[in-house]
């Protein structure tokens, strides 16, 4: 595969959305505070076994990375904020314009907590069913009432359409994820879809980012002649209204309360009834400039310049 062709596809690629998730674990996928024109990068899986055997000729390892501050999600009836959230991949390119995507472990989302609007009295009451009805009655306290919306990732994405990243309107990739709801009385497994029945978000791009190419050393120290480059995707509007959204599962005692707050907020929820909107998305993507000329240790080599740029 020509070297000119690696780096466009790897160019197509950095356009696609951040969402959010747990945070990972491990030396190379914990977040790891890094120097200069690798600080975006601080979870990438530089150290996984599949982007550390990119030769570089045949196959080639990318970090990707892509941040949010806001944006909303719609789940049925209900509309809820989206915190800020990071997206953080490794990927590899491979000679027939395919990719794998490596994510790292423990998911390759990571997002703040958002506030239910309404809490536990939005999602379930009013009800006149009397065994919810009496929990509602015990609302009036804050703190039980408070929800709390997390977006996590689970398995691994899939499906990336390359030429959307530069574009508008198309899906760019397949992000599956679910909805962790955190409050006392519906507990601390209560869950929209799962890593059986995941939401299936396809982001595209809204609005178009503004491009630009910066090439750095290996600790990430912005350097002309440097053998890294990074691609700056800033500011795209970014969004999904084709999936669907399963029903609740784990709300309350044995799964009690899952039928409740299924009710209230409409869930399962067709395709085309809900919606994600993320705010002025900032992607990047940094690679090895020339991966052929260090053939076949362009993998091992990323890895040693990520950790070489490690505060």
């Amino acid at each position: 595969m020509r070297t000119g062709s690696n780096r466009v596809r790897v160019g197509l690629l950095a356009s696609f959305t951040a969402l959010a998730a747990v945070a990972s674990i491990g030396s190379a996928t914990a977040a790891t505070t890094l120097n200069g024109n690798w600080a975006p990068f601080s979870r990438c899986p530089v150290d996984d076994p599949a982007m550390l055997a990119a030769d570089g000729a045949v196959d080639s390892a990318t970090c990707v990375a892509s941040h949010s501050e806001s944006g909303s999600i719609k789940l049925g009836n209900t509309v809820v904020p989206v915190g800020a959230s990071d997206l953080q991949i490794g990927v590899i390119t491979h000679p027939n314009g395919g990719t794998t995507v490596v994510s790292p472990k423990g998911g390759a989302l990571v997002a703040d907590s958002a506030t239910v609007p309404g809490g536990l009295l939005g999602l379930m009451c009013p009800n006149d069913v009397p065994v919810v009805s009496s929990i509602c009655k015990t609302l009036t306290d804050v703190s039980l009432n408070r929800v709390t919306a997390t977006i996590e990732s689970v398995n691994n994405p899939t499906d990336f359409k390359l030429l959307a990243g530069t574009t508008t309107g198309q899906p760019i990739v397949t992000l599956p994820v679910r909805i962790h709801l955190d409050n006392p009385i519906l507990g601390d497994n209560c869950y929209i879809g799962s890593s059986s029945d995941p939401i299936l978000l396809r982001p595209q791009n809204l609005t178009k980012p503004a491009v630009s190419t910066t090439k750095f050393a290996g600790d990430g120290t912005t350097d002309a002649t440097g053998p890294l480059g990074r691609i700056n995707l800033l500011g795209a509007t970014q969004t999904d209204t084709t999936y669907a959204v399963p029903g609740t599962n784990g709300c309350g005692l044995l799964g009690s309360l899952n039928w409740a707050v299924n009710l209230k907020t409409g869930l399962p929820s067709a395709s085309g009834n809900n919606n994600v909107t993320l705010d002025n998305a900032q992607t990047y993507v940094a690679t090895i400039n020339n991966p052929r000329i260090i053939a076949p240790n362009q993998g091992k080599m990323l890895s040693e310049y990520w950790h070489s740029a490690a505060q």
